[in-house]
């Protein structure tokens, strides 16, 4: 009996020890949250990213990417308080379900150069994503900014994106552009704060390009080159409530740069605020355009200039390298049409406030300067416009910006 009862025991004991093992896979398994599992949040501390500033943390949030990607419904993808140095991270779809990116802490993106082949964060083919938070996207840029290297990574590129909305978010001293909306619809920018020194060139805020119905509003941006910029391919792009400066301003171009670029249109830049930025709204395209595009029906109103170098501009004569891309000639391929100035007001720190620099052999058609009323902030000169091969017409200006034929 004895011997029995010992056999007895022995086997219980087993039985716990594998019950015990089963459990702890399944809980295990629990956790990995396989493709087509629940639905559920990710948190990339709990996934071996560590917070300190400089352990590389890139597998984790990639493992947490994977998870969330993956999951059947709604999914976040949590970074939690903390800084966590990150090389490149490619968020790619489809995924089964809506994301959700939630960035409490801050990324660090790596200034090992050779670890990236293109942009620091990539959101590609992903439809329903939210990235919110109050953390940061710190491209730590200040310390490659003097490196001599044409390609640098964009901080965050939504590439065939649709129903994205970034909110909320700081982004600071990206390598090159701070986010880039490329091949994508129905994306929402708001309430972010973008930072990068004055007097350094391709940091721009928010660049748009072959997408459209792009929202961009109620944002503090200031960057060594454009706030915000439109490039070829976008249509429906709203730009609202933006207050910009240091910078370059905000422009659609520049145009005609490549071939094949596709036209511009229905861009409205609306209740924004430039401060000493070195232009303030401006359109720009290559003298000698590779491509033949139009860009059409753009309106900027209810701005308002404080002490900015250049508040209006068009310039179908853009060639900031000096080497343009076509033969020279004196024919410009980017037809500008349609495009309302209105209720524009303040400074500027120049005395030309308005420049409409269009071409002999393509003049910039249905121009409109309504309630135009920028004044030079200086003592030593007057307040004045160049017009050229402008057309259109001017209603409420002061007198001096009144140069359209």
């Amino acid at each position: 009996m004895a011997s029995a009862h010992h056999a007895t025991r022995v086997l219980l004991i087993l039985s716990a020890v594998v019950c015990a093992a089963c459990a702890a896979k399944s809980a295990k398994t629990e956790d990995a949250a396989p493709e087509g599992a629940a639905a559920g949040t990710f948190d990339i501390s709990k996934l071996g990213a560590t917070g300190d500033g400089k352990t590389d943390s890139t597998k984790a949030v990639m493992d947490a990417w994977t998870l969330a990607c993956g999951a059947t419904g709604s999914s976040t993808l949590v970074i939690p308080k903390g800084d966590y140095l990150v090389g490149p991270l490619g968020f790619t779809g489809p995924c089964k379900g809506d994301i959700t990116i939630q960035l409490d802490g801050n990324l660090l993106g790596t200034n090992d150069l050779a670890k990236y082949n293109a942009s620091w964060i990539e959101v590609t083919r992903v439809d329903n994503i939210l990235i919110t938070g109050a953390g940061t996207l710190d491209g730590q840029g200040k310390a490659v900014y003097s490196k001599d290297c044409k390609a640098m990574p964009n901080t965050l590129v939504l590439y065939y994106v649709n129903n994205g909305t970034v909110s909320g978010i700081k982004l600071l001293n990206s390598k090159f552009f701070h986010i880039n909306i490329d091949k994508s619809k129905d994306i929402t920018v708001k309430d972010v704060t973008i930072t990068a020194p004055g007097d350094v060139e391709n940091t721009d805020g928010v660049h748009v390009g072959d997408s459209s119905n792009v929202t961009i509003t109620n944002s503090v941006i200031g960057t060594g080159d454009d706030c915000v910029s439109v490039g070829s391919g976008s249509a429906g792009v709203m730009v609202t409530e933006i207050t910009c400066g240091p910078g370059q301003g905000i422009s659609v171009g520049c145009l005609g740069r490549y071939k094949d670029e596709k036209d511009v249109s229905d861009v409205t830049v609306r209740d924004c605020v430039l401060k000493s930025t070195t232009n303030g709204v401006r359109i720009k395209s290559y003298e000698d355009a590779e491509s033949v595009i139009t860009a059409s029906r753009l309106t900027f109103e209810n701005i308002r200039m404080d002490d900015v170098a250049k508040p209006i501009i068009i310039d179908q004569y853009y060639c900031p390298e000096k080497v343009c891309p076509g033969k020279k000639s004196s024919t410009s391929h980017v037809a500008v049409k349609d495009v309302v100035f209105r209720n524009i007001t303040g400074t500027s720190s120049t005395p030309e406030a308005v420049s409409l620099l269009c071409s002999e052999n393509q003049p910039c058609s249905g121009v409109e300067l309504i309630d135009v009323k920028v004044v030079y902030a200086g003592k030593n000169n007057k307040t004045i416009a160049v017009c050229n091969n402008a057309k259109g017409i001017a209603k409420g200006s002061i007198e001096a910006l009144a140069c359209l034929a």
